[in-house]
């Protein structure tokens, strides 16, 4: 029963006066060039919502309050998630919701985790121009110092 289930099944039309072993042979061959060519593969990576519809995989999705979601597609091309981002616009702060197939979700849950992450990171971290600021306001109080020491070394020697 198992095997039945997992094999296919090809049907295939041909017009011939007579049905010879090369006549089916090229037919075959024919059907499986026009296979190959045909796009039956489907788009990866952030699409529409309707593409994502048509794979027939099911649909989950999350809401995300962040603005910054395009930073969220080099995680997902990291994990290879099929994703449509929809805006709601109905809300004074504008929601996203994020669709993807049911099938992706233990993906989905480690990119969201990596992401978010991320985001913490980022907050976290002081912008280099402060951090710019306070070394050189550091080095401006020490060239100060300096001087000072430089002015009391003169007027020691000076004195004697």
């Amino acid at each position: 029963m198992h095997e039945e289930v997992n094999q296919k099944v090809v049907s295939l039309g041909i017009r011939t006066g007579k049905l010879t072993a090369n006549v089916l042979a090229k037919a075959m061959k024919m059907f499986l060039d026009a296979q190959k060519q045909k796009s039956h593969q489907f788009k990866h990576g952030k699409q529409s919502l309707k593409q994502l519809m048509e794979q027939n995989a099911g649909a989950t999705n999350i809401e995300v309050d962040e603005s910054n979601i395009k930073s969220f597609d080099r995680v997902a091309r990291k994990y290879h998630i099929d994703y449509a981002v929809k805006k709601d616009k109905t809300l004074d702060p504008p929601k996203y919701f994020v669709f993807f197939k049911s099938r992706d979700q233990d993906a989905m849950t480690m990119a969201f985790k990596e992401f978010i992450a991320s985001n913490n990171r980022k907050k976290e971290r002081t912008p280099f121009r402060q951090v710019l600021k306070k070394f050189r306001d550091r080095s401006m109080s020490m060239d100060k110092n300096r001087e000072r020491e430089k002015t009391r070394q003169k007027n020691r020697g000076q004195s004697l």
